[in-house]
């Protein structure tokens, strides 16, 4: 298999690339390398993929039209993953029009490569945050999801119409894939995870949102990475006689479907404060903050069609998790 994976020097784009790589799959990885945070660790993570043979790295951004174009005459992938975004739920606030380009215009790019050169399958990483101010949990692929909280989560929503069209008016396979609050080795600094391994090895104060009363179902690299593989010769199927009044709201009358990754554990922020304390060793300086904008209680994902559809559920505990991304942090940072 020859897949093409963009945001590869990304913290999911390297550890599917490298489980593909290890399976003797053909590898193009794309990434802009952007500043939006250290791009030295994106360069160590693409120095990890440069020593197998059958990775190619081309550094691109996905709104030059002309170069992503260029790339899929090139190499005639069988299978995408998009994984490039302008990820952060924040700094859309901050930066909006950061969105738009990466993913709104990046992911436009990449729908119409697939419509010209055409692949198998197309999978893209949505995100939990399309459930914005959703009250009813688990959060199901079944739910209604128009109500953003953040620009974000807006971008992500719009993701998914946009590759049903695609899959509607092209016939191009489309698989959504919302993933939740994914965490692990070289994962992002801009993570809370990160930041307060940072802050609390430095003997800074942390800052605790909502004075602690949140939840997250925190899903580990490793469990999301088996999702995403098992799904991409997975390829949905249209049903011509869709109804939206009986049928999953995820699947459609078009080759297009949509699955939540997530632990199906939500871990109580206070709870998670722990795990990362007991595997630093070392207590943590708290500062209790209100709510941030944008931000939201609780996520919780409904696996069970995951489950359904490949036999598998993540399951990596929030503590064994924690352990091996401090043990990496360590080494990585000689600290």
């Amino acid at each position: 298999m020859r897949i093409l994976i963009t945001g590869a020097a990304g913290f999911i784009g390297l550890h599917l690339s490298k489980r593909l790589l290890d399976q003797s799959c053909e590898i193009i990885g794309i990434d802009n390398l952007n500043d939006y945070y250290d791009p030295g660790l994106k360069h160590s993570r693409l120095e990890i993929l440069k020593k197998y043979d059958k990775f190619r790295f081309e550094k691109v951004d996905l709104k030059d039209k002309e170069s992503v174009d260029k790339i899929f005459e090139t190499h005639n992938p069988t299978y995408v993953v998009n994984l490039a975004a302008q990820a952060g739920v924040r700094y859309s606030i901050e930066n909006p029009y950061a969105y738009v380009d990466s993913n709104l215009v990046g992911f436009m790019n990449i729908l119409e490569a697939c419509r010209h050169y055409p692949v198998k399958h197309l999978l893209y990483a949505s995100s939990s945050s399309v459930y914005g101010g959703n009250k009813v949990a688990p959060f199901s692929t079944n739910h209604n999801v128009d109500h953003p909280v953040s620009l974000y989560a807006a971008t992500k929503k719009a993701n998914e119409l946009m590759a049903h069209t695609y899959s509607h008016l092209y016939g191009i396979p489309t698989t959504g894939l919302r993933f939740f609050t994914v965490y692990g080795p070289y994962g992002r600094p801009d993570m809370a995870y990160f930041s307060f391994t940072k802050d609390i090895l430095a003997g800074k104060p942390i800052k605790v949102f909502n004075h602690g009363k949140m939840e997250r179902d925190f899903t580990y690299i490793d469990d999301i990475v088996e999702g995403v593989v098992k799904l991409i010769d997975r390829i949905p199927a249209g049903k011509k006689d869709w109804n939206e009044r009986i049928d999953d709201l995820s699947t459609s009358f078009a080759p297009y479907k949509v699955y939540n990754i997530g632990n199906n554990n939500p871990v109580p922020l206070m709870r998670f404060i722990r795990a990362l304390e007991t595997a630093l060793g070392k207590e943590a300086e708290k500062i209790y903050l209100d709510m941030q904008p944008g931000d939201v209680i609780r996520t919780y994902a409904d696996v069970s069609d995951l489950e359904r559809d490949i036999n598998f559920r993540p399951s990596t505990s929030i503590e064994e998790g924690l352990q091996k991304f401090v043990d990496w942090y360590r080494d990585y940072y000689k600290v």
